[in-house]
């Protein structure tokens, strides 16, 4: 039986002490690949703490890959390897088939579950407004506007001087500062001041990752996956390529078959399907990476909406705890926390890269106001950016669990398969139908809602499987509560007596 003193636990919790422990014992090798853990009760009982502290820190373990559970048997350790040889990786990956076919089926189901069950059927009749599924926006009273101007309103009286001056290449010290140290705090990640570059928005922060490493580069993008980084890449003459997904992630095999020198990647939540990407399969992408001095462009977008367990560990965390030169480029924005049209991101650049930052793009000029970083840092400094984050995901969660509610309880229910509703603000919606994906569009239009397929997301989508057609990208970041059940009747009527 396993046995560790919670006395030396300190501030954390008795779940993430837990998790921490067993997580370390596996990476050391005192746990060893296909252990079988010992079930939730018994471990709870001789350990002496409550099931749902061995239950939740099993989860996070799961989630992060290094246990696995199977029905009726129980929890066992992952086995993780990182591979010494792209050879190697590709003899050993445990998901690899070189039938494509078999790689799409793997991908299909590994991201659907079970059907939800009918409960209840619903009478509601879909709503005159048009629901729009697909936009980025949100709504005014998720804004916290009076703190902002009030904040907004201390940096133009005290800090005349900073607004005045010229803007360093990277973005004003404040603001990189508060950045460094919320991620020490929420994501774990060991950063400096020096290493954060401010900017407009992700795609200008590509633009210039993308000028860092050069443009003879041969990049990897995720197939299927968000298009603007594709879009970025043809915008600026560089040779990409897409790269198969299934459903553990990106293929590692054919970035070493693409004859790739850098990919970009979504490991904390995957857009749109909603992949977490498991240890084995982020330790064999490191591991790719450091044999060529390949580079992963990791953009962690919408982790900080992870609804169950503690955030996940990044790649740049794995990569920094290495004897590597540094290969990851990490980046983040405040678009979906704070709101849109703010257009503040930043990356986080290892010392290698940071170094050749400064000696060859430090000639550019920050592109974000010196008033808005400023009076940001002050809401990050002064603890306001967390509550705002609390507040947010507790909205975001009362959205989504009264969605997944009424559709669980709608007459159709048995003919939805819902994937990726744990993490983000969207989640997938695969509807069995006899209808194609065109006449299911052109249903849902005129029962006005505007939504988004998984097929748009393909880098080649007239060649993608039928299996994966009909599947919704239901993105609820600007649903309102009252919108839901004329969603949910909408769905119906556009399926009514047709599936």
């Amino acid at each position: 039986m396993i046995t560790m003193d919670f006395s030396q636990r300190e501030n954390e919790s008795l779940t993430d002490f837990l998790y921490l422990q067993l997580k370390n014992r596996i990476l050391e090798g005192s746990l060893l690949p296909d252990q079988k853990l010992p079930s939730k009760r018994s471990l709870a009982s001789h350990l002496g703490v409550s099931v749902i502290t061995v239950q939740n820190a099993y989860q996070q373990l799961i989630d992060e890959g290094y246990v696995y559970s199977e029905e009726k048997r129980g929890y066992f350790v992952t086995e993780l390897e990182a591979f010494s040889s792209p050879e190697s990786a590709k003899n050993h990956h445990t998901v690899h088939n070189p039938e494509e076919n078999q790689q799409k089926s793997n991908f299909i189901e590994g991201i659907f579950q079970k059907p939800n069950p009918i409960t209840q059927l619903s009478q509601d009749t879909a709503g005159k407004n048009k629901i729009n599924l697909q936009a980025a926006y949100i709504h005014q009273e998720l804004f916290p506007f009076s703190l902002w101007a009030s904040l907004m309103r201390k940096v133009l009286q005290e800090s005349k001087e900073r607004i005045l001056s010229p803007l360093p290449p990277q973005g004003l010290l404040e603001l990189r500062q508060a950045i460094a140290s919320y991620l020490g705090t929420f994501r774990n990640m060991q950063v400096q001041s020096d290493q954060v570059v401010i900017g407009a928005g992700t795609e200008y922060l590509y633009s210039l990752a993308l000028q860092l490493l050069g443009r003879s580069l041969r990049y990897g993008v995720e197939n299927p996956g968000y298009q603007k980084p594709a879009q970025i890449l043809s915008a600026m003459g560089v040779s990409w390529q897409p790269v198969t997904m299934d459903s553990a992630g990106i293929l590692i095999h054919q970035l070493e078959e693409k004859a790739l020198d850098a990919v970009l990647v979504s490991p904390a939540h995957h857009f749109p399907t909603g992949i977490i990407m498991p240890i084995k399969r982020r330790q064999e992408l490191l591991a790719w990476a450091r044999q060529g001095s390949r580079f992963i462009l990791e953009d962690d977008y919408d982790s900080e909406f992870r609804f169950t367990g503690r955030p996940l560990e990044t790649l740049f965390s794995l990569d920094a705890t290495s004897d590597s030169q540094g290969q990851v480029i990490y980046l983040n924005t405040f678009t979906k926390t704070l709101t849109p049209s703010l257009r503040i991101s930043y990356m986080v650049l290892p010392w290698n890269l940071a170094k050749k930052f400064h000696q060859q793009l430090g000639f550019y000029s920050c592109t974000v106001s010196s008033i808005e970083q400023l009076t940001l840092a002050r809401f990050i400094q002064e603890g306001h950016y967390e509550k705002h984050l609390s507040r947010r995901k507790n909205h975001y969660r009362n959205i989504r669990d009264t969605l997944l509610l009424q559709l669980s309880r709608s007459p159709l229910a048995e003919s939805f398969t819902i994937s990726g509703k744990d993490s983000g603000l969207h989640f997938l919606l695969k509807i069995k139908t006899n209808l194609t994906e065109k006449q299911l569009k052109q249903a849902l239009e005129a029962a006005g809602i505007q939504v988004a397929f998984l097929s748009q997301y393909f880098h080649h989508p007239d060649k993608i499987q039928e299996e994966l057609t009909n599947t919704l990208v239901i993105n609820y970041s600007a649903l309102k509560k009252e919108q839901i059940s004329p969603l949910v009747a909408g769905l119906h009527q556009a399926l009514e007596g047709r599936t």
